[in-house]
């Protein structure tokens, strides 16, 4: 960093209690007072250089003292010091710290070259205009500076030669910097030959305040020669530096309280972040959407902030990975570990941004593709939230039903999510439990998560059986589909009312047993699993359908086709039944075809 020296004599001020005066013996007849430090100082070397001073002292031949009060002097009674000490001639060091409130207090004494040839604002001045804006750090730390003393420094042009000189050498390409910088990034070892990363300046310009800042970067965009993603980027280390619980949003909820002062700043900082954001896809990442995001609520920033918040980061959401979704939820009337409200509302934004586009463009592959991202980003997801002791079933379900059925093609994620779900939460109610399995659809599970969920527990019995009549449904549909190859044009042209029945009353009485033992379990163990639960049933004194009224309703629901939608595409919704139904069941049917065939 650069400085310059003037005067030669050395520094003879001292200081008793709130006095400042110097060893001389001569006598003091100018006494000035600025807020509480009262100078004891002379004449003779001071009016000549300060313009001011000569139009406060009327006569500057009156050997008696002149007490005078300059409280409201930029600067202080630092800044005035170095205009005395000047004037005194004593040694004093110019740099980028003081210069700016040095060269204001200056302006303000009149220390001009009309006053005096070679006077302190002209030295100042030209200091200023070949050292400082000159150098890179020098101009970073004299616009600081400006922070104190705004309206003189936007007056005497400081503010516009700084932002100017840093604009200049943030567009300076990389192999052409030749400055000292600030670069701590993780992984950059600093050589003799190294090459310049193109985001060199970002560090030393997030040290400005956030008016200053937004000054920059907005001159910077308004060049259009820096890519979006660079200008992203400096949005990024400016946030991560200022913004409390951006970093470390995991860490703990108590670093983010503040003082109601602090939150306003940071609430003005997060607002001029998110209004700088390039609008060009991919600016930022939609991690660093979600951490600004994630403490939106608690700083109480305004809606539309909020809402352009979660529309960019629903544009981007495909990208975005299971860690980027895990934040503390900061409401104190949600016990939750994770905040599912805000990947609930992002996840929303992100369909409701596909909807918006035209038919073309949503049914091309590239949506499908893009919808099945996010639909197994949110089941991994859904399987880490599963392990929240205080996630209610409501929510857990409101998250996984808010993924269309095309965003998956198979549910084993969701399956995993699930079970994982039951075993952290094993007080679970009936009701409950049957709510949550209620989203899992049979015929999108793979043979193996089938297998592993006939065997299963935790899961609710009627899930079991759905799954083993799907399975038998399933190999029936098989055989229809090996016999229709085989048979002549007029048995095509049949009614499909008519096939149905042909295939169930030829149905094997043995495939139940067939397809249980396919899916790892045998007929005894469902057995024993369903009469446990007509245990349960009983113990509660709930009422039950006869056997004889069970089986019909099987029969219908099985061969004929009757039931709702609903109850179908769920996988036959069935009552549970014993080994006694079962038979009568395949011995309704194998009359009933008789009887048709005849």
């Amino acid at each position: 960093m650069k400085f310059m020296k003037l005067g030669t004599r050395p520094d003879t001020f001292y200081t008793e209690q709130a006095t400042r005066t110097l060893v001389s013996n001569i006598a003091v007849d100018l006494v000035i007072k600025i807020n509480d430090i009262t100078y004891l100082l002379h004449k003779a070397p001071l009016l000549p250089k300060c313009g001011l001073l000569q139009q406060l002292c009327s006569d500057f031949s009156d050997p008696e003292p002149v007490s005078l009060e300059l409280h409201d002097i930029p600067g202080g009674e630092n800044a005035f010091e170095l205009c005395a000490k000047f004037c005194y001639g004593m040694s004093i060091n110019i740099s980028a710290h003081n210069i700016v409130p040095a060269f204001c207090a200056a302006k303000f004494l009149q220390m001009n070259e009309s006053i005096e040839k070679g006077n302190f604002v002209g030295k100042l001045e030209a200091f200023f205009n070949s050292c400082i804006l000159e150098g890179w750090k020098d101009s970073i730390v004299a616009i600081q500076a400006t922070d104190k003393l705004p309206l003189w420094s936007e007056n005497l042009g400081i503010i516009r030669k700084c932002i100017d000189s840093i604009i200049e050498k943030i567009l300076t390409p990389s192999p052409q910097v030749k400055w000292s910088y600030t670069y701590t990034r993780p992984g950059y070892a600093r050589k003799q030959h190294h090459s310049v990363p193109k985001d060199w300046w970002t560090e030393d310009v997030s040290d400005l305040g956030i008016d200053l800042f937004r000054c920059i970067i907005m001159a910077i965009r308004s060049t259009y020669v820096l890519p979006h993603q660079l200008i992203g980027e400096a949005l990024h280390v400016y946030a991560c530096k200022w913004l409390p619980g951006l970093t470390n949003i995991r860490s703990s909820g108590s670093s983010l309280a503040q003082t109601e002062e602090s939150k306003a700043k940071n609430q003005k900082i997060l607002e001029t972040i998110v209004s700088m954001i390039p609008a060009d896809k991919g600016s930022v990442s939609v991690g660093f959407l979600l951490k600004l995001l994630s403490i939106s609520s608690h700083l109480g920033i305004s809606p539309t902030t909020k809402t352009e918040l979660i529309k960019r980061a629903s544009i981007q959401f495909e990208e975005a990975t299971v860690s980027d979704l895990l934040y503390h939820s900061t409401s104190s009337s949600d016990r939750n570990f994770y905040d599912t409200e805000l990947v609930l509302a992002v996840l929303e934004s992100f369909f409701k941004f596909w909807k918006s586009k035209p038919p073309s463009v949503v049914d091309n592959r590239q949506f499908l593709k893009s919808v099945r991202n996010v639909g197994k980003l949110i089941d991994s997801y859904l399987q880490v939230v599963a392990r929240d002791n205080n996630m209610p079933v409501s929510k857990f379900v409101a998250l996984a039903e808010a993924v269309p059925a095309i965003g998956r093609s198979e549910h084993d994620d969701l399956y995993q999510a699930i079970n994982i779900y039951l075993k952290v939460h094993p007080d679970l109610g009936k009701a409950e439990k049957r709510r949550l399995c209620r989203i899992l659809q049979c015929q999108r599970l793979s043979p193996e998560a089938r297998a592993h969920a006939v065997k299963n527990e935790l899961l609710p019995l009627r899930t079991v059986v759905q799954l083993v009549y799907f399975e038998q449904e399933k190999g029936s549909n098989n055989n229809k589909a090996t016999t229709t190859t085989t048979i002549n044009h007029h048995k095509l042209q049949k009614s499909h009312h008519d096939l149905l029945q042909g295939a169930a009353a030829k149905r094997p009485a043995a495939r139940v047993a067939h397809d249980t033992q396919s899916l790892g379990i045998n007929k005894e163990e469902l057995m024993r699993r369903m009469s446990h639960a007509e245990s349960r049933e009983k113990v509660q004194n709930r009422s039950k359908i006869s056997d004889g009224k069970l089986a019909l309703e099987i029969e219908k629901k099985m061969v004929i086709g009757g039931g709702t939608k609903e109850e179908c595409t769920s996988g036959c919704k069935l009552e549970l039944v014993s080994k006694k139904s079962m038979r009568k069941v395949r011995s309704n049917k194998s009359e009933h075809g008789h009887g048709n065939g005849k």
